[in-house]
């Protein structure tokens, strides 16, 4: 005949449970410079945000990519920026990098802009978006 055992543990503790911080979301913070306003953004979940930025006074835009966190190891991350399908007006920047990529620049005064970028080997980007000027 066998018996059976049951064992039950049981832990003692304060009865506080504490959850891992919530990641805090990357936030353009003005990294193109003074007259550049953040228009667009495309999110890199877990990781970043691509930021698109505008100049109305001299029609330029600019793209950073953020990471969500600037501590630990540095990442691949990049950034890039194109008149829509002007290979040629491509403007680009990639690289390891602790907290941000870029920014990149270029004149796209009334023209549509293809733009993105890329944390860690996840890559994300928009095609034909923020067309003419803004007031």
């Amino acid at each position: 005949m066998l018996a059976a055992t049951t064992v039950t543990a049981l832990a003692v503790g304060t009865g506080t449970s504490v959850a891992a911080p919530a990641p805090v979301a990357a936030t353009y913070n003005k990294e193109c410079g003074a007259g550049y306003a953040q228009v667009n953004q495309i999110p890199i979940p877990g990781r970043g945000t691509v930021f698109l930025a505008y100049n109305a006074a001299t029609g330029k835009n600019c793209v950073v990519t953020k990471r969500d966190t600037s501590s630990g190891s540095p990442l691949w991350v990049g950034s890039w920026l194109q008149r829509n399908q002007e290979l040629k007006s491509k403007q680009e920047q990639y690289g390891f990098f602790t907290s941000y990529s870029g920014p990149v620049y270029l004149d796209a005064k009334g023209k549509c802009v293809d733009w993105g970028g890329e944390i860690d080997g996840y890559v994300v980007a928009r095609y034909k978006t923020n067309c003419g000027t803004l007031v």
